[in-house]
Protein backbone atom coordinates (compact mmCIF):
# COMPACT_ATOMS: atom_id res chain seq x y z
CA UNK A 1 0.00 0.00 0.00
CA UNK A 2 1.33 3.35 -0.81
CA UNK A 3 2.60 5.39 2.04
CA UNK A 4 2.80 8.64 -0.27
CA UNK A 5 0.18 11.37 1.87
CA UNK A 6 -0.22 12.88 -1.59
CA UNK A 7 -1.88 9.25 -2.91
CA UNK A 8 -3.30 7.64 -0.30
CA UNK A 9 -4.77 3.91 -0.95
CA UNK A 10 -6.33 1.47 0.99
CA UNK A 11 -7.16 1.61 4.69
CA UNK A 12 -5.21 5.75 4.27
CA UNK A 13 -7.73 6.78 2.12
CA UNK A 14 -10.36 9.42 3.18
CA UNK A 15 -8.86 9.43 6.99
CA UNK A 16 -11.59 10.47 9.60
CA UNK A 17 -10.08 13.90 10.71
CA UNK A 18 -8.95 14.36 14.28
CA UNK A 19 -6.82 16.61 13.94
CA UNK A 20 -3.52 14.00 13.77
CA UNK A 21 -3.60 11.77 9.97
CA UNK A 22 -1.32 9.62 12.40
CA UNK A 23 -3.45 8.85 14.89
CA UNK A 24 -6.49 8.30 12.81
CA UNK A 25 -5.19 5.64 10.61
CA UNK A 26 -3.95 4.11 14.15
CA UNK A 27 -7.55 3.69 15.62
CA UNK A 28 -9.10 2.80 12.46
CA UNK A 29 -7.01 0.11 12.01
CA UNK A 30 -7.55 -0.51 15.86
CA UNK A 31 -10.89 -0.89 15.43
CA UNK A 32 -11.05 -3.07 11.56
CA UNK A 33 -8.86 -5.83 13.87
CA UNK A 34 -10.83 -6.59 16.07
CA UNK A 35 -12.90 -7.89 12.97
CA UNK A 36 -9.89 -10.27 12.91
CA UNK A 37 -8.18 -8.23 9.92
CA UNK A 38 -4.22 -8.54 10.13
CA UNK A 39 -1.79 -6.01 8.93
CA UNK A 40 -0.98 -8.09 5.62
CA UNK A 41 -4.70 -7.94 4.42
CA UNK A 42 -5.04 -4.36 5.42
CA UNK A 43 -2.10 -4.13 2.62
CA UNK A 44 -3.84 -4.62 0.06
CA UNK A 45 -6.73 -2.77 -1.80
CA UNK A 46 -9.02 -2.15 -0.40
CA UNK A 47 -12.55 -2.95 -2.73
CA UNK A 48 -15.83 -1.99 -1.31
CA UNK A 49 -19.18 -4.21 -2.61
CA UNK A 50 -22.24 -2.44 -2.32
CA UNK A 51 -24.75 -5.27 -1.00
CA UNK A 52 -28.09 -4.31 -2.10
CA UNK A 53 -29.95 -7.29 -0.55
CA UNK A 54 -32.91 -6.69 0.92
CA UNK A 55 -35.87 -9.10 2.17
CA UNK A 56 -38.33 -6.38 0.06
CA UNK A 57 -36.36 -6.95 -3.42
CA UNK A 58 -36.81 -10.29 -4.79
CA UNK A 59 -34.88 -8.99 -7.47
CA UNK A 60 -31.43 -9.07 -5.67
CA UNK A 61 -32.49 -12.55 -4.25
CA UNK A 62 -29.35 -13.92 -5.26
CA UNK A 63 -27.36 -11.72 -3.18
CA UNK A 64 -25.53 -13.93 -0.48
CA UNK A 65 -23.97 -16.29 -4.08
CA UNK A 66 -22.99 -12.75 -5.51
CA UNK A 67 -21.16 -11.30 -2.35
CA UNK A 68 -19.37 -14.74 -2.20
CA UNK A 69 -18.24 -14.98 -5.44
CA UNK A 70 -17.57 -11.20 -6.03
CA UNK A 71 -15.18 -11.51 -2.87
CA UNK A 72 -13.55 -14.74 -4.12
CA UNK A 73 -12.86 -12.67 -7.00
CA UNK A 74 -11.45 -9.86 -5.18
CA UNK A 75 -9.70 -12.26 -2.63
CA UNK A 76 -7.69 -14.44 -5.93
CA UNK A 77 -6.35 -11.15 -7.81
CA UNK A 78 -5.12 -9.55 -4.34
CA UNK A 79 -7.52 -7.56 -3.30
CA UNK A 80 -9.21 -6.76 0.39
CA UNK A 81 -12.89 -7.13 0.33
CA UNK A 82 -15.11 -5.22 2.41
CA UNK A 83 -19.13 -5.37 1.97
CA UNK A 84 -21.17 -2.33 2.81
CA UNK A 85 -25.18 -1.77 2.56
CA UNK A 86 -26.85 0.49 0.49
CA UNK A 87 -30.18 1.23 0.27
CA UNK A 88 -32.23 -1.24 -2.15
CA UNK A 89 -35.22 -0.49 -4.15
CA UNK A 90 -37.75 -2.65 -5.46
CA UNK A 91 -40.42 -1.64 -8.00
CA UNK A 92 -43.19 -3.14 -6.53
CA UNK A 93 -42.53 -2.73 -2.78
CA UNK A 94 -41.69 1.01 -3.12
CA UNK A 95 -44.63 3.69 -2.25
CA UNK A 96 -45.28 5.86 -3.98
CA UNK A 97 -42.78 4.74 -6.28
CA UNK A 98 -39.07 3.38 -6.42
CA UNK A 99 -38.24 6.13 -9.46
CA UNK A 100 -38.87 8.66 -6.26
CA UNK A 101 -36.73 7.03 -4.00
CA UNK A 102 -33.46 6.76 -7.00
CA UNK A 103 -32.24 10.04 -6.24
CA UNK A 104 -32.24 9.01 -2.53
CA UNK A 105 -30.61 5.34 -3.45
CA UNK A 106 -27.86 7.61 -5.60
CA UNK A 107 -27.21 9.71 -2.89
CA UNK A 108 -26.51 7.20 -0.18
CA UNK A 109 -24.46 5.51 -2.56
CA UNK A 110 -22.43 8.66 -3.83
CA UNK A 111 -21.64 9.58 0.04
CA UNK A 112 -20.62 5.85 0.90
CA UNK A 113 -18.12 5.93 -1.99
CA UNK A 114 -16.39 9.39 -0.55
CA UNK A 115 -16.76 8.24 2.97
CA UNK A 116 -15.65 4.76 3.15
CA UNK A 117 -11.63 4.05 2.77
CA UNK A 118 -11.81 2.17 -0.65
CA UNK A 119 -9.58 1.71 -3.76
CA UNK A 120 -12.22 0.57 -6.09
CA UNK A 121 -15.91 -0.82 -6.16
CA UNK A 122 -18.30 -3.63 -6.97
CA UNK A 123 -21.71 -1.80 -7.70
CA UNK A 124 -24.43 -5.03 -7.16
CA UNK A 125 -27.56 -3.66 -8.82
CA UNK A 126 -30.43 -5.22 -10.93
CA UNK A 127 -33.90 -3.71 -10.35
CA UNK A 128 -34.95 -1.10 -12.30
CA UNK A 129 -33.95 2.00 -10.19
CA UNK A 130 -30.60 0.42 -8.53
CA UNK A 131 -28.21 -0.01 -11.51
CA UNK A 132 -29.01 4.06 -12.75
CA UNK A 133 -29.21 5.12 -9.34
CA UNK A 134 -25.77 3.66 -8.75
CA UNK A 135 -24.34 4.97 -11.78
CA UNK A 136 -25.54 8.35 -10.62
CA UNK A 137 -23.75 8.01 -7.21
CA UNK A 138 -20.67 6.34 -8.75
CA UNK A 139 -20.20 9.08 -11.56
CA UNK A 140 -20.42 12.17 -8.97
CA UNK A 141 -17.67 9.92 -6.77
CA UNK A 142 -15.29 9.77 -9.73
CA UNK A 143 -13.36 6.63 -8.62
CA UNK A 144 -12.86 3.03 -9.79
CA UNK A 145 -16.10 1.33 -10.35
CA UNK A 146 -17.99 -1.96 -11.68
CA UNK A 147 -21.13 -2.59 -12.05
CA UNK A 148 -22.60 -6.47 -11.34
CA UNK A 149 -25.90 -7.21 -12.65
CA UNK A 150 -28.16 -9.18 -10.19
CA UNK A 151 -29.27 -11.04 -13.46
CA UNK A 152 -32.95 -11.74 -14.83
CA UNK A 153 -35.30 -14.43 -13.68
CA UNK A 154 -36.19 -18.09 -15.30
CA UNK A 155 -39.19 -18.18 -17.37
CA UNK A 156 -42.31 -20.12 -16.44
CA UNK A 157 -44.92 -22.27 -17.91
CA UNK A 158 -48.76 -21.95 -17.94
CA UNK A 159 -50.93 -24.33 -19.64
CA UNK A 160 -48.01 -25.16 -21.75
CA UNK A 161 -47.07 -21.48 -22.76
CA UNK A 162 -43.59 -19.97 -21.72
CA UNK A 163 -44.85 -17.07 -19.59
CA UNK A 164 -42.28 -14.72 -17.54
CA UNK A 165 -42.72 -10.98 -16.22
CA UNK A 166 -43.86 -8.68 -17.17
CA UNK A 167 -44.89 -8.12 -20.29
CA UNK A 168 -46.93 -11.40 -19.81
CA UNK A 169 -48.73 -10.09 -16.15
CA UNK A 170 -50.03 -7.23 -18.30
CA UNK A 171 -50.91 -9.30 -21.17
CA UNK A 172 -53.12 -11.78 -18.78
CA UNK A 173 -53.98 -8.66 -16.62
CA UNK A 174 -55.75 -7.19 -19.48
CA UNK A 175 -57.52 -10.77 -20.63
CA UNK A 176 -58.74 -10.52 -17.06
CA UNK A 177 -60.27 -7.48 -17.31
CA UNK A 178 -62.12 -7.91 -20.37
CA UNK A 179 -63.25 -11.34 -19.17
CA UNK A 180 -61.39 -13.48 -20.84
CA UNK A 181 -59.17 -14.99 -17.72
CA UNK A 182 -61.14 -16.08 -14.71
CA UNK A 183 -60.40 -15.82 -11.27
CA UNK A 184 -59.09 -19.68 -11.14
CA UNK A 185 -56.75 -19.17 -14.00
CA UNK A 186 -55.22 -15.84 -13.21
CA UNK A 187 -54.72 -17.33 -9.81
CA UNK A 188 -52.34 -19.48 -11.44
CA UNK A 189 -50.81 -17.48 -13.78
CA UNK A 190 -49.55 -15.43 -10.90
CA UNK A 191 -47.62 -18.22 -9.53
CA UNK A 192 -45.71 -19.08 -12.64
CA UNK A 193 -44.94 -15.84 -13.86
CA UNK A 194 -41.78 -15.35 -11.43
CA UNK A 195 -40.41 -18.49 -11.43
CA UNK A 196 -37.23 -17.54 -9.45
CA UNK A 197 -35.24 -14.72 -8.48
CA UNK A 198 -33.71 -12.03 -10.65
CA UNK A 199 -34.66 -9.27 -12.25
CA UNK A 200 -37.83 -9.13 -15.10
CA UNK A 201 -36.88 -11.85 -17.98
CA UNK A 202 -38.06 -9.35 -20.80
CA UNK A 203 -36.68 -6.50 -22.28
CA UNK A 204 -38.08 -3.99 -19.36
CA UNK A 205 -36.02 -1.22 -17.26
CA UNK A 206 -34.08 -3.69 -15.60
CA UNK A 207 -32.56 -5.82 -18.35
CA UNK A 208 -32.22 -2.15 -20.46
CA UNK A 209 -29.95 -1.31 -18.02
CA UNK A 210 -28.38 -4.36 -17.80
CA UNK A 211 -27.67 -4.31 -21.45
CA UNK A 212 -26.92 -0.29 -21.37
CA UNK A 213 -24.45 -1.10 -18.45
CA UNK A 214 -22.41 -3.56 -20.57
CA UNK A 215 -22.58 -1.24 -23.51
CA UNK A 216 -21.20 1.45 -22.14
CA UNK A 217 -17.98 -0.30 -20.39
CA UNK A 218 -19.19 -0.48 -16.81
CA UNK A 219 -19.68 -4.32 -16.54
CA UNK A 220 -16.99 -7.09 -17.53
CA UNK A 221 -17.85 -8.13 -21.28
CA UNK A 222 -20.85 -10.69 -20.71
CA UNK A 223 -21.96 -9.02 -18.11
CA UNK A 224 -25.36 -8.20 -18.97
CA UNK A 225 -27.75 -11.51 -19.45
CA UNK A 226 -26.78 -14.75 -17.39
CA UNK A 227 -29.68 -15.01 -15.42
CA UNK A 228 -29.83 -14.87 -11.60
CA UNK A 229 -29.98 -18.22 -10.75
CA UNK A 230 -26.84 -19.57 -13.21
CA UNK A 231 -22.98 -20.52 -13.23
CA UNK A 232 -22.58 -18.10 -15.53
CA UNK A 233 -23.88 -15.49 -13.15
CA UNK A 234 -21.32 -16.44 -10.62
CA UNK A 235 -18.65 -16.83 -12.63
CA UNK A 236 -19.30 -13.05 -14.33
CA UNK A 237 -19.14 -11.86 -10.15
CA UNK A 238 -16.25 -13.84 -9.62
CA UNK A 239 -14.46 -11.90 -12.32
CA UNK A 240 -16.36 -8.41 -11.47
CA UNK A 241 -14.13 -8.68 -8.28
CA UNK A 242 -11.27 -9.14 -9.88
CA UNK A 243 -11.80 -5.91 -12.62
CA UNK A 244 -12.04 -4.27 -9.55
CA UNK A 245 -8.72 -4.98 -8.38
CA UNK A 246 -7.19 -4.12 -12.05
CA UNK A 247 -9.16 -0.83 -12.08
CA UNK A 248 -7.54 0.17 -8.66
CA UNK A 249 -3.84 -0.95 -9.27
CA UNK A 250 -4.61 0.53 -13.27
CA UNK A 251 -6.44 3.67 -11.47
CA UNK A 252 -8.88 3.25 -14.60
CA UNK A 253 -11.58 5.97 -13.22
CA UNK A 254 -15.55 6.29 -13.80
CA UNK A 255 -14.66 9.39 -15.69
CA UNK A 256 -12.49 7.74 -18.42
CA UNK A 257 -15.11 5.19 -19.02
CA UNK A 258 -18.12 7.65 -19.08
CA UNK A 259 -17.34 9.63 -21.93
CA UNK A 260 -19.35 10.92 -24.54
CA UNK A 261 -18.56 8.07 -26.70
CA UNK A 262 -19.48 5.76 -24.00
CA UNK A 263 -22.98 7.52 -23.68
CA UNK A 264 -23.44 6.96 -27.77
CA UNK A 265 -22.77 3.53 -27.75
CA UNK A 266 -25.47 3.16 -24.92
CA UNK A 267 -27.89 5.20 -27.02
CA UNK A 268 -27.48 3.38 -29.92
CA UNK A 269 -27.45 -0.37 -27.95
CA UNK A 270 -30.90 1.61 -26.17
CA UNK A 271 -32.74 2.04 -29.96
CA UNK A 272 -31.56 -1.60 -31.31
CA UNK A 273 -32.82 -3.57 -28.14
CA UNK A 274 -36.29 -1.99 -28.59
CA UNK A 275 -35.53 -1.28 -24.42
CA UNK A 276 -37.52 0.49 -21.80
CA UNK A 277 -38.57 4.59 -22.50
CA UNK A 278 -36.88 4.60 -18.95
CA UNK A 279 -33.19 4.71 -19.55
CA UNK A 280 -33.76 7.76 -21.93
CA UNK A 281 -34.42 9.62 -18.01
CA UNK A 282 -32.14 7.33 -16.32
CA UNK A 283 -29.26 8.00 -19.31
CA UNK A 284 -29.74 11.58 -19.00
CA UNK A 285 -29.22 11.44 -15.30
CA UNK A 286 -26.20 9.46 -15.59
CA UNK A 287 -24.97 11.95 -18.23
CA UNK A 288 -26.10 14.93 -15.98
CA UNK A 289 -23.71 14.02 -13.32
CA UNK A 290 -20.69 14.03 -15.74
CA UNK A 291 -21.52 17.45 -17.18
CA UNK A 292 -23.53 16.38 -19.98
CA UNK A 293 -26.81 17.22 -21.38
CA UNK A 294 -29.15 14.36 -23.33
CA UNK A 295 -30.22 16.12 -26.85
CA UNK A 296 -33.71 14.68 -27.75
CA UNK A 297 -33.71 15.49 -31.26
CA UNK A 298 -30.12 14.13 -31.73
CA UNK A 299 -31.54 11.10 -30.25
CA UNK A 300 -34.27 11.04 -32.52
CA UNK A 301 -32.07 11.26 -35.59
CA UNK A 302 -29.96 8.45 -34.71
CA UNK A 303 -33.07 6.59 -33.87
CA UNK A 304 -34.01 6.79 -37.45
CA UNK A 305 -30.85 5.23 -38.82
CA UNK A 306 -30.57 2.46 -35.52
CA UNK A 307 -33.16 -0.49 -36.24
CA UNK A 308 -34.25 -2.67 -33.78
CA UNK A 309 -32.68 -5.58 -33.56
CA UNK A 310 -33.34 -8.01 -30.77
CA UNK A 311 -36.13 -9.70 -30.66
CA UNK A 312 -37.43 -9.44 -27.12
CA UNK A 313 -40.36 -9.03 -25.60
CA UNK A 314 -42.66 -6.73 -25.43
CA UNK A 315 -40.99 -5.36 -28.90
CA UNK A 316 -40.77 -8.96 -30.28
CA UNK A 317 -40.97 -12.45 -28.82
CA UNK A 318 -38.13 -14.06 -26.68
CA UNK A 319 -36.57 -13.83 -23.25
CA UNK A 320 -33.64 -12.69 -21.37
CA UNK A 321 -32.07 -15.99 -21.03
CA UNK A 322 -32.94 -16.46 -24.98
CA UNK A 323 -30.91 -13.65 -25.57
CA UNK A 324 -27.83 -14.85 -23.11
CA UNK A 325 -28.02 -18.55 -25.18
CA UNK A 326 -27.49 -16.17 -28.30
CA UNK A 327 -24.05 -14.96 -27.15
CA UNK A 328 -25.23 -11.48 -25.28
CA UNK A 329 -24.79 -8.46 -25.58
CA UNK A 330 -21.51 -9.28 -27.81
CA UNK A 331 -23.46 -10.93 -30.54
CA UNK A 332 -25.50 -7.65 -30.48
CA UNK A 333 -22.50 -5.29 -30.57
CA UNK A 334 -20.72 -7.19 -33.40
CA UNK A 335 -24.05 -6.33 -35.54
CA UNK A 336 -23.96 -2.46 -34.58
CA UNK A 337 -19.87 -2.01 -34.86
CA UNK A 338 -20.53 0.29 -37.88
CA UNK A 339 -22.63 2.13 -36.05
CA UNK A 340 -20.27 2.34 -32.76
CA UNK A 341 -17.35 4.47 -31.14
CA UNK A 342 -15.07 1.51 -30.81
CA UNK A 343 -12.12 3.03 -29.17
CA UNK A 344 -14.45 4.02 -26.05
CA UNK A 345 -12.49 3.04 -23.03
CA UNK A 346 -14.09 0.12 -21.03
CA UNK A 347 -13.53 -1.38 -17.27
CA UNK A 348 -11.21 -3.60 -18.16
CA UNK A 349 -8.63 -1.28 -19.25
CA UNK A 350 -9.62 -2.61 -22.73
CA UNK A 351 -11.74 -0.22 -25.55
CA UNK A 352 -14.67 -1.72 -26.52
CA UNK A 353 -13.36 -2.65 -29.82
CA UNK A 354 -10.91 -4.76 -28.32
CA UNK A 355 -13.47 -6.70 -26.55
CA UNK A 356 -15.43 -7.86 -28.98
CA UNK A 357 -12.02 -8.92 -31.03
CA UNK A 358 -11.73 -11.22 -28.17
CA UNK A 359 -15.65 -12.04 -27.35
CA UNK A 360 -16.31 -15.71 -28.68
CA UNK A 361 -16.81 -16.33 -32.20
CA UNK A 362 -20.19 -15.69 -33.40
CA UNK A 363 -22.45 -18.79 -34.04
CA UNK A 364 -26.09 -19.29 -35.57
CA UNK A 365 -29.19 -17.98 -33.51
CA UNK A 366 -32.75 -16.26 -34.22
CA UNK A 367 -33.02 -13.78 -31.25
CA UNK A 368 -30.10 -11.08 -32.57
CA UNK A 369 -31.37 -10.29 -35.88
CA UNK A 370 -28.65 -9.19 -38.60
CA UNK A 371 -28.22 -5.20 -39.42
CA UNK A 372 -29.26 -6.26 -42.69
CA UNK A 373 -32.81 -7.62 -41.68
CA UNK A 374 -33.87 -5.66 -38.37
CA UNK A 375 -36.84 -6.53 -36.64
CA UNK A 376 -37.93 -3.08 -37.19
CA UNK A 377 -36.13 -0.17 -39.55
CA UNK A 378 -36.09 2.32 -37.03
CA UNK A 379 -35.03 2.42 -33.41
CA UNK A 380 -37.41 1.29 -30.60
CA UNK A 381 -38.21 5.06 -29.00
CA UNK A 382 -39.56 7.97 -30.69
CA UNK A 383 -38.83 11.56 -29.83
CA UNK A 384 -41.92 13.94 -30.40
CA UNK A 385 -41.85 17.59 -29.89
CA UNK A 386 -45.17 19.91 -30.43
CA UNK A 387 -47.80 22.67 -29.36
CA UNK A 388 -48.80 20.07 -26.50
CA UNK A 389 -44.93 19.04 -25.61
CA UNK A 390 -42.56 22.11 -26.12
CA UNK A 391 -39.78 20.37 -24.45
CA UNK A 392 -40.42 17.06 -26.02
CA UNK A 393 -42.24 13.68 -25.29
CA UNK A 394 -41.00 9.81 -26.19
CA UNK A 395 -43.36 6.94 -27.95
CA UNK A 396 -41.72 3.15 -27.81
CA UNK A 397 -42.99 3.24 -31.20
CA UNK A 398 -41.86 -0.63 -31.57
CA UNK A 399 -43.95 -1.88 -29.02
CA UNK A 400 -47.00 0.17 -30.52
CA UNK A 401 -49.89 -0.44 -33.01
CA UNK A 402 -48.77 0.44 -36.52
CA UNK A 403 -52.54 1.52 -37.22
CA UNK A 404 -52.38 4.22 -34.59
CA UNK A 405 -49.29 5.75 -34.88
CA UNK A 406 -50.69 8.51 -37.21
CA UNK A 407 -54.72 9.08 -35.18
CA UNK A 408 -56.53 12.28 -34.44
CA UNK A 409 -59.07 11.74 -31.99
CA UNK A 410 -61.09 13.59 -28.96
CA UNK A 411 -59.39 13.59 -25.76
CA UNK A 412 -61.03 11.95 -22.69
CA UNK A 413 -58.37 13.75 -19.32
CA UNK A 414 -57.88 12.29 -16.13
CA UNK A 415 -56.69 14.85 -13.69
CA UNK A 416 -54.86 12.04 -11.84
CA UNK A 417 -54.10 8.97 -11.13
CA UNK A 418 -56.94 8.81 -8.31
CA UNK A 419 -59.01 10.18 -11.20
CA UNK A 420 -58.29 7.84 -13.31
CA UNK A 421 -58.77 4.80 -10.90
CA UNK A 422 -62.37 5.76 -9.91
CA UNK A 423 -63.89 6.33 -13.20
CA UNK A 424 -61.63 4.36 -16.02
CA UNK A 425 -63.78 0.86 -15.25
CA UNK A 426 -67.58 2.92 -15.40
CA UNK A 427 -69.84 1.94 -17.73
CA UNK A 428 -70.84 5.84 -17.89
CA UNK A 429 -67.49 6.64 -19.16
CA UNK A 430 -67.76 8.43 -22.01
CA UNK A 431 -65.70 7.32 -24.10
CA UNK A 432 -64.65 5.28 -27.56
CA UNK A 433 -62.13 3.33 -29.29
CA UNK A 434 -61.02 6.23 -31.09
CA UNK A 435 -60.80 8.88 -28.34
CA UNK A 436 -57.19 9.72 -26.98
CA UNK A 437 -56.82 8.72 -22.98
CA UNK A 438 -55.25 11.90 -21.69
CA UNK A 439 -53.45 11.75 -17.99
CA UNK A 440 -52.41 14.41 -15.74
CA UNK A 441 -50.45 14.97 -12.50
CA UNK A 442 -48.21 12.22 -13.06
CA UNK A 443 -45.00 13.67 -14.00
CA UNK A 444 -41.84 14.52 -11.56
CA UNK A 445 -42.99 17.08 -8.97
CA UNK A 446 -47.18 15.58 -10.06
CA UNK A 447 -47.35 12.36 -8.41
CA UNK A 448 -44.26 12.99 -7.23
CA UNK A 449 -41.62 10.81 -8.91
CA UNK A 450 -43.18 9.91 -12.12
CA UNK A 451 -44.81 6.81 -11.84
CA UNK A 452 -45.07 4.09 -14.02
CA UNK A 453 -48.81 4.86 -14.77
CA UNK A 454 -48.62 6.26 -17.96
CA UNK A 455 -49.50 2.70 -19.07
CA UNK A 456 -53.75 3.69 -18.73
CA UNK A 457 -55.58 0.29 -19.14
CA UNK A 458 -58.26 0.20 -21.71
CA UNK A 459 -61.41 1.23 -19.64
CA UNK A 460 -63.68 -2.14 -18.65
CA UNK A 461 -66.53 -1.47 -21.38
CA UNK A 462 -64.04 -1.17 -24.67
CA UNK A 463 -61.60 -4.02 -22.76
CA UNK A 464 -64.72 -6.33 -22.66
CA UNK A 465 -65.76 -5.14 -26.71
CA UNK A 466 -62.50 -6.43 -27.34
CA UNK A 467 -60.19 -3.13 -27.91
CA UNK A 468 -56.74 -3.87 -27.42
CA UNK A 469 -54.61 -0.42 -27.61
CA UNK A 470 -55.92 3.15 -27.85
CA UNK A 471 -53.43 6.24 -27.70
CA UNK A 472 -52.82 6.90 -24.39
CA UNK A 473 -50.89 10.42 -23.25
CA UNK A 474 -49.44 11.58 -19.85
CA UNK A 475 -46.71 12.84 -18.47
CA UNK A 476 -45.81 10.16 -16.58
CA UNK A 477 -43.64 7.20 -17.14
CA UNK A 478 -44.80 3.67 -17.96
CA UNK A 479 -42.44 0.19 -17.48
CA UNK A 480 -40.30 -1.17 -20.23
CA UNK A 481 -42.05 -4.65 -20.01
CA UNK A 482 -45.49 -2.77 -20.85
CA UNK A 483 -46.51 -2.13 -24.76
CA UNK A 484 -49.33 -0.14 -26.46
CA UNK A 485 -49.25 3.08 -28.26
CA UNK A 486 -48.26 5.31 -25.13
CA UNK A 487 -46.82 8.44 -25.27
CA UNK A 488 -44.61 9.60 -22.21
CA UNK A 489 -42.70 11.70 -20.33
CA UNK A 490 -44.51 15.22 -21.84
CA UNK A 491 -42.31 18.39 -20.77
CA UNK A 492 -42.86 20.21 -19.00
CA UNK A 493 -45.16 18.62 -16.50
CA UNK A 494 -48.41 19.59 -15.67
CA UNK A 495 -47.75 20.36 -12.18
CA UNK A 496 -45.84 23.22 -13.15
CA UNK A 497 -48.07 24.66 -15.79
CA UNK A 498 -47.33 22.54 -18.61
CA UNK A 499 -49.58 22.54 -21.58
CA UNK A 500 -50.88 19.30 -20.74
CA UNK A 501 -52.32 21.16 -17.36
CA UNK A 502 -54.87 22.87 -19.68
CA UNK A 503 -56.09 20.14 -21.95
CA UNK A 504 -59.84 19.27 -21.08
CA UNK A 505 -62.12 16.03 -22.52
CA UNK A 506 -63.56 17.04 -25.82
CA UNK A 507 -60.30 18.84 -27.08
CA UNK A 508 -59.03 17.28 -30.42
CA UNK A 509 -55.42 15.72 -30.44
CA UNK A 510 -52.79 14.97 -33.21
CA UNK A 511 -50.30 11.92 -33.04
CA UNK A 512 -47.96 11.85 -35.92
CA UNK A 513 -45.29 9.47 -35.17
CA UNK A 514 -44.02 10.39 -38.62
CA UNK A 515 -43.69 13.74 -38.34
CA UNK A 516 -42.66 13.46 -35.24
CA UNK A 517 -45.59 15.88 -33.84
CA UNK A 518 -47.84 16.10 -31.04
CA UNK A 519 -50.34 18.69 -31.29
CA UNK A 520 -53.15 19.93 -29.39
CA UNK A 521 -55.82 21.56 -31.76
CA UNK A 522 -56.87 24.31 -29.32
CA UNK A 523 -56.59 27.79 -30.38
CA UNK A 524 -53.77 29.63 -28.22
CA UNK A 525 -56.03 32.41 -27.26
CA UNK A 526 -58.49 29.78 -25.36
CA UNK A 527 -55.26 27.84 -23.90
CA UNK A 528 -54.53 31.41 -22.65
CA UNK A 529 -57.99 31.92 -21.10
CA UNK A 530 -57.49 28.74 -19.61
CA UNK A 531 -54.44 29.04 -18.15
CA UNK A 532 -56.06 32.59 -16.53
CA UNK A 533 -58.88 31.42 -15.49
CA UNK A 534 -56.83 28.10 -13.85
CA UNK A 535 -53.26 29.05 -12.72
CA UNK A 536 -51.31 25.93 -11.91
CA UNK A 537 -49.34 26.17 -8.30
CA UNK A 538 -46.51 23.70 -8.37
CA UNK A 539 -46.68 20.99 -5.33
CA UNK A 540 -44.87 21.31 -2.58
CA UNK A 541 -44.46 19.82 1.00
CA UNK A 542 -43.43 21.27 4.28
CA UNK A 543 -40.67 19.21 5.52
CA UNK A 544 -38.37 15.88 5.31
CA UNK A 545 -37.15 14.20 1.52
CA UNK A 546 -40.34 15.36 -0.36
CA UNK A 547 -39.64 18.77 0.63
CA UNK A 548 -36.23 18.39 -1.23
CA UNK A 549 -37.57 16.45 -4.07
CA UNK A 550 -40.27 18.48 -4.84
CA UNK A 551 -37.96 21.85 -4.49
CA UNK A 552 -35.02 20.63 -6.37
CA UNK A 553 -36.21 17.96 -9.21
CA UNK A 554 -35.71 18.35 -12.39
CA UNK A 555 -37.74 17.59 -15.43
CA UNK A 556 -37.86 13.93 -17.73
CA UNK A 557 -35.35 15.72 -20.24
CA UNK A 558 -32.64 16.23 -17.34
CA UNK A 559 -33.75 12.91 -15.73
CA UNK A 560 -35.79 13.63 -12.98
CA UNK A 561 -32.30 14.59 -11.06
CA UNK A 562 -31.78 16.92 -8.17
CA UNK A 563 -30.67 19.95 -9.84
CA UNK A 564 -27.82 20.77 -7.02
CA UNK A 565 -26.60 17.36 -7.39
CA UNK A 566 -25.64 18.06 -11.87
CA UNK A 567 -22.40 20.26 -12.65
CA UNK A 568 -23.10 22.91 -15.39
CA UNK A 569 -23.60 21.15 -18.75
CA UNK A 570 -20.61 21.32 -20.98
CA UNK A 571 -21.71 19.71 -24.14
CA UNK A 572 -24.63 17.39 -25.50
CA UNK A 573 -25.22 13.78 -26.26
CA UNK A 574 -25.14 12.50 -28.91
CA UNK A 575 -23.47 14.72 -30.99
CA UNK A 576 -25.18 14.05 -34.37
Amino acid sequence: MSSDPQDPTGMRRGLTSYGDAGFSLFLRKAFIKGAGYSDSALDRPVIGIADTGSGYNPCHGNMPQLLEAVERGIMLAGGLPVRFPTISLHESFAHPTSMYLRNLMAIDTEEMLRAQPMDAVVLIGGCDKTVPAQLMGAASAGGPAVQLITGSMLTGSHRGERVGACTDCRRYWARFRAGGVDDAEIAAVNDQLVPSVGTCSVMGTASTMATIAEALGMTVPGGATPPAVTADRMRVAEASGAAAVNAAKQRITIDRILTPEAFENALRVLLAIGGSTNAVVHLAAIMGRRGLSLDLQALDRMGRETPVLIDLKPSGQHYMEDFHAAGGVATLLRELKPLLHLQAMTITGRTLGEELDRAPPPFSQDVVKPLSKPLHAQGGIAVLQGNLAPGGAIIKQSAADPKLMEHEGRAVVFENAADLAERIDGDGLDVNADDILVLKNIGPKGAPGMPEAGYLPIPRKLARAGVKDMVRISDGRMSGTAFGTIVLHVTPESAVGGPLAYVRTGDRIRLSVGKRELMLLVAEEELEKRRQASPVSEPAAERGYRKLFLATVTQADRGVDFDFLQPAATGKVPRT
